[in-house]
């Protein structure tokens, strides 16, 4: 099997969208953007060993490849259209490829989203996808935008995922619903969307609360504090918490996929409503100020969180 037939073969899917008029199977694609729109454009990649285990399951990695790329777009604000997808494999194993392309195309579906081009080569396994979407110009959320007496609130819970990562590492078997928050994370696409005009910043938790909220402070220019005894953790980490009074995971862990954005003090009433519409948790944790840098009330510990060098 040669490149044309692994593509055509596996990840040739049809398209969705009347907007793409050239996807896989060209020296490259053609989409249309509405009037009035901006493209916004996000990439990770995924290697093993590093962002997931030699033994993972190609159903678990497909999902979350795509999981964490609509994760970005989400933290924006925008709405996902299409993406590209470069997958290095170390030989054609067509039972891994199968799985890997069903997994992806039944993603797509669920999140109406179209691969509409990308590579293959050999190698180490990674996967890096490129997605791209459209946002109305001069509506996206950036992490520029927060301002001193802002409210600053979190999606979903945090520490699940860091906490089944830490389990695996220590040959301790987690539980079905911690595996699910490390390889199914949900992308928060349509919360995202409706948090323009009322963020004034956002950004998706990957590497843990305490870097990427540090990133929205650099780049306001303000500081902040949060309460470590207000973060949303669901039962297995308020247990572990409780006895080991551990709260890096939470604060630290990584692989979330939640998002931290921060709103106006007349905005409360407004997110809510949006979280009871849309049925998504979101907890005030915190408040933007002045002083240039963030305390973590009831936390004294290292500031461990994920670091890609």
């Amino acid at each position: 099997m040669n490149e044309f037939d692994l593509i055509q073969g596996y990840f040739n899917w049809k398209l969705n969208d009347a907007s793409i008029e050239l996807g896989v199977g060209d020296d490259a694609a053609i989409f249309n953007l509405d009037p009035g729109h901006q493209l916004i454009m996000s990439t990770d990649t995924l290697v093993e060993g590093i962002h997931f285990f030699k033994d993972a399951s190609p159903i678990d990695i497909a999902y979350k490849s795509l999981a964490v790329n609509l994760s970005d777009i989400a933290a924006m604000g925008g709405v996902a259209k299409c993406y590209t997808l470069s997958l290095t494999l170390p030989k054609l194993d067509k039972d891994w490829l199968e799985q890997f392309s069903t997994s992806l195309k039944e993603s797509s579906e669920r999140f109406r989203v179209n691969l509409i081009g990308g590579d293959t080569t050999r190698g180490p396994l990674n996967i890096t996808i490129s997605m791209m979407g459209s946002i109305e110009i001069n509506s996206a959320i950036k992490r520029s935008g927060a301002s001193a007496g802002d409210d600053i609130y979190v999606t979903g819970s945090l520490g699940a995922a860091a906490l089944c990562l830490k389990k695996i590492n220590e040959g301790v078997k987690p539980s079905e619903s911690e595996l699910i928050s490390l390889n199914k994370p949900i992308p928060r696409l349509e919360l995202g969307s409706a948090l323009r005009n009322i963020a004034s910043s956002c950004i998706d938790i990957s590497d843990g609360l305490e870097q990427d909220l540090s990133h929205i402070l650099k780049s306001s220019n303000v500081g902040a504090i949060i309460y470590s005894d207000k973060l949303p953790l669901d039962n297995s980490v308020s247990n572990y918490v409780k006895d080991s009074n551990d709260w890096s995971l939470p604060l630290c862990g990584g692989d979330d996929y939640e998002l931290c954005f921060t709103a106006g003090k007349s905005k409360r009433k407004k997110i809510k409503e949006l979280s009871e519409g849309l049925k998504v948790r979101v907890t005030r944790i915190g408040v933007i100020n002045n002083q240039k840098e963030l305390e973590i009330v009831g936390y004294n510990g290292p500031k461990s969180s994920y670091q890609h060098f």
